[in-house]
């Protein structure tokens, strides 16, 4: 189900927030409505930590994870480091980064098996990011943008890219990932797509403006929500009449 939100009047959501399979980030000092809208929908499947980065509340703009690790910038305090490492899960490993591009959920977009990275990164970081998060790591663009991590959104299911991706980079980016890509937008015809929203493998949080369009192709391209029972039924209809003939 794709869900929209907002952090004190900001639909830039994916600034505040960090979401994978394993664990959800939320930036401090928000209101409790968008909380509770986190917390509503995943408290039962996965942790929901409340913390900051660098005492900076653009968590989801910070820290890249999966369901396999975090990573977070060189600034983040020793209290900050414990605090999320005592939330979340024990399979979650977690590592400090030393980077010059600090914004890691910028330079970086990835799902639990592959990451596109900036071009400019660090031969050392790139390791890093295939040690903890266990992924095949690209260095990309996406139509000559190095900020990979705001344009484009993945998960294991599809991925979301900047309007104006071009049918022959879009193939080469969904052959190096593995999944279906669609060039789009969100918060009512933002570009930005990493800055306006959250995704995990059933689950998305866009801003408040996005239309019912855009939320129709993230549900489509993300496989989630309205896209899942429609199969399920079509499934079992058939299975039904082959068991009838």
């Amino acid at each position: 189900m794709a869900v929209r939100a907002q952090f004190e009047g900001n639909n830039e959501i994916g600034v505040f927030a960090k979401l994978t399979n394993a664990f959800c980030l939320v930036g401090i000092g928000g209101s409790e409505n968008f909380y509770s809208i986190f917390e509503g929908e995943l408290s039962e499947t996965i942790p929901v930590i409340h913390t900051s980065v660098a005492g900076c509340r653009i968590i989801g703009r910070m820290t890249v994870g999966n369901r396999h690790g975090l990573m977070v910038p060189s600034t983040t305090t020793d209290q900050e480091l414990q605090h999320i490492r005592n939330s979340l899960p024990d399979s979650v490993k977690m590592q400090r980064v030393e980077e010059r591009l600090s914004a890691l959920g910028n330079v970086i977009a990835c799902n639990d098996y592959v990451a596109l990275v900036h071009p400019d990164l660090d031969r050392e970081t790139e390791e890093i990011i295939a040690d903890i998060l266990k992924v095949e790591v690209f260095r990309q663009t996406i139509t000559d943008q190095v900020l990979v991590g705001s344009y484009c959104v993945i998960t294991n299911q599809g991925g979301l890219v900047h309007p104006k991706t071009s049918i022959e980079d879009q193939d080469e980016l969904s052959s190096l990932l593995q999944v279906p890509l669609v060039a789009g937008t969100i918060n009512r015809g933002s570009e930005v797509i990493g800055s306006g929203m959250v995704v995990n493998d059933w689950l998305a949080f866009c801003g408040m403006d996005t239309t019912s369009t855009e939320l129709s192709v993230v549900e489509s391209v993300f496989k989630i929500g309205d896209g899942q029972p429609t199969n399920i039924t079509t499934d079992m209809r058939s299975s039904l009449l082959d068991s009838m003939t």
